[in-house]
């Protein structure tokens, strides 16, 4: 995880002003906030202390504007400060993938790795495998957790353990997000993340691949 540097959280918010056409006055006024909220007079103290917005005003802010926090984070990182600090922690470019297509044959090979054509791609913060790709959530069979249109950002070298959030591919073609209760020499026991869907218990036999959700965009 990337810090969130005081200019850099300043400079997002101008940036998402700017893009709307926005003094960061009327930023402030679209998101129901005082107007001076987010004056530059007002980003230090007189005794040259840093003041932050609040989360509540960030939560506002997006909102208002219909930007998602992954964009807001992607704004964030363009700071020059964490450009040079972590060069290898920037946004970059996943491939992306529907839970349907990914029931369909040829976009994994057989350690569950993206292959092949067809994706489409996206920009993700801070992911270091260079395997990882992205799955885009369909339908409510995972809230309340994950969301339709929510972007799942999955790891297939990622160690596994008990208690992750993982996307499982069984060899029917059936592609599967839950908790990982328990994994034995045999089987793997799934919890649901939505109630009103049940666990599921497969046979390793029946699993064609197993990996780990390391990120989400909500």
């Amino acid at each position: 995880m990337l810090p969130v540097t005081h200019h850099g959280l300043w400079a997002a918010l101008d940036q998402i002003a700017e893009r709307h056409g926005l003094s960061p006055s009327a930023l402030a006024r679209r998101a129901g906030l005082d107007p001076t909220s987010f004056n530059r007079s007002k980003r230090t103290a007189n005794d040259g202390r840093p003041r932050w917005p609040s989360t509540e005003s960030l939560v506002k802010v997006l909102e208002a504007t219909g930007e998602s926090f992954s964009s807001f984070v992607q704004l964030l990182e363009q700071a020059p400060e964490l450009k040079e600090a972590y060069p290898d922690q920037m946004t970059r470019t996943v491939p992306l993938l529907g839970m349907a297509e990914a029931g369909q044959g040829g976009y994994f090979d057989d350690a569950g790795f993206p292959a092949g054509a067809g994706w489409d791609a996206v920009p993700i913060p801070g992911v270091q495998d260079e395997h990882a790709y992205a799955l885009e959530v369909s339908g409510d069979s995972m809230l309340p957790l994950y969301r339709d249109g929510d972007l799942l950002i999955v790891s297939p070298g990622a160690q596994v353990r008990r208690g992750d959030r993982v996307v499982v591919r069984t060899r029917g073609g059936e592609v599967t997000a839950k908790v990982l209760a328990r994994k034995s020499a045999k089987s793997i026991e799934l919890v649901s993340l939505n109630p009103d869907h049940p666990n599921r218990s497969i046979e390793l036999a029946d699993v064609e691949w197993i990996a780990r959700i390391v990120w989400a965009s909500q």
